[in-house]
């Protein structure tokens, strides 16, 4: 087993929250894992992105090459096409449909449904509705990640116990939250 992710988004919208529960999932099922150094954070608003490799084989680098990753997971649409080049040609892309618009350049939202409406595996999902419709707008990050959950390969009772284990300091309201959020996104990105 081996799953190469680029985690990206806008510095604030939960990018760590969704690496830390994958690892500690992948953890949980004795499987390596390495992450890249996140880059972008230093700046609430800029953007985001971190490698996330793994693998039931020893990992000998934390960085994914080119033409590499398997999952992207991207909190902001136009986040998800800036590492195509990073996406393997039979790669999913898990994104957010609504846009961050964080620049006065902020491409045409059209153009940037239309390119990810050309490629073979994408679920494009509105986390943000989902998220207020439901009560959770502090989850929406983890509605991406119920959404990716097939795509991880990562069982979906791992990440629910994953949640379990790193939102449980914060209170049981928090942690059913995150696993609404997860169910949520899950549901989402099996109707796509």
């Amino acid at each position: 087993m081996k799953t190469d992710i680029i985690l990206c988004g806008v510095g604030g919208q939960g990018i760590l929250s969704i690496a830390t529960i994958i690892g500690e999932a992948a953890m949980n099922e004795n499987l390596y894992i390495k992450q890249a150094e996140v880059h972008g954070m230093s700046q609430r608003g800029g953007d985001v992105q971190s490698n996330l490799r793994i693998s039931s084989e020893p990992i000998h680098s934390d960085l994914i090459a080119r033409g590499g990753a398997d999952v992207i997971i991207s909190m902001e649409p136009m986040e998800a096409l800036r590492y195509l080049p990073w996406l393997s040609k039979q790669g999913w892309i898990i994104t957010s449909s609504a846009p961050f618009v964080n620049i006065p350049n902020y491409p045409d939202l059209e153009v940037i449904k239309a390119d990810l409406a050309k490629l073979p595996h994408v679920i494009v999902v509105d986390i943000e509705q989902l998220a207020k419709d439901n009560g959770i707008s502090r989850s929406a990050n983890v509605i991406l990640l119920g959404a990716a959950q097939k795509a991880l390969g990562i069982e979906y009772a791992k990440l629910e116990d994953a949640i379990r284990r790193v939102f449980g300091r914060k209170g049981d309201a928090v942690v059913e939250a995150n696993i609404k959020a997860l169910a949520l996104g899950r549901e989402a990105g099996e109707a796509i």
